[in-house]
């Protein structure tokens, strides 16, 4: 059986959050209604972005700040380090804030993120 991951984030400006993973390559995905936003990350990984109130009614809950709490760090693996810098400096390049050093473990190299919501993203490279 194959599996599929949807990501499902709140934003507080759809169009904003839309450019921003456009950016970094991520492709659009089925059209929205104005609320929600799909973006492709793999054949097998969806982005979904949501405007923050209708994420709450969808997820049932209030949204917590980004800036001041963390409910999930996402992390994407890469095919070189060479792209897991590139993704990271086009994150920034597009109005994301790096996270941190770069971390060399000798068998996974990682750098982090935090797109212009504040939610923190990690791009690594295991060899």
């Amino acid at each position: 059986m194959s599996r599929h991951i949807f990501v499902n984030l709140p934003v507080r400006d759809l169009g904003r959050a839309t450019e921003f993973f456009t950016a970094l390559g991520f492709a659009s995905g089925q059209p929205g209604d104005g609320r929600t936003a799909q973006l492709v990350i793999s054949e097998q990984a969806n982005l979904m972005l949501h405007a923050q109130a209708y994420f709450a009614e969808f997820a049932g809950a209030s949204t917590p700040d980004p800036a001041t709490q963390r409910e999930v760090v996402v992390g994407l693996t890469t095919d070189t380090r060479a792209e897991v810098d590139d993704l990271v400096e086009r994150a920034v390049a597009a109005g994301g804030q790096a996270v941190g050093e770069p971390q060399d473990w000798g068998f996974m190299y990682m750098r982090a993120f935090r797109d212009p919501d504040g939610h923190q993203w990690s791009f690594m490279h295991m060899s």
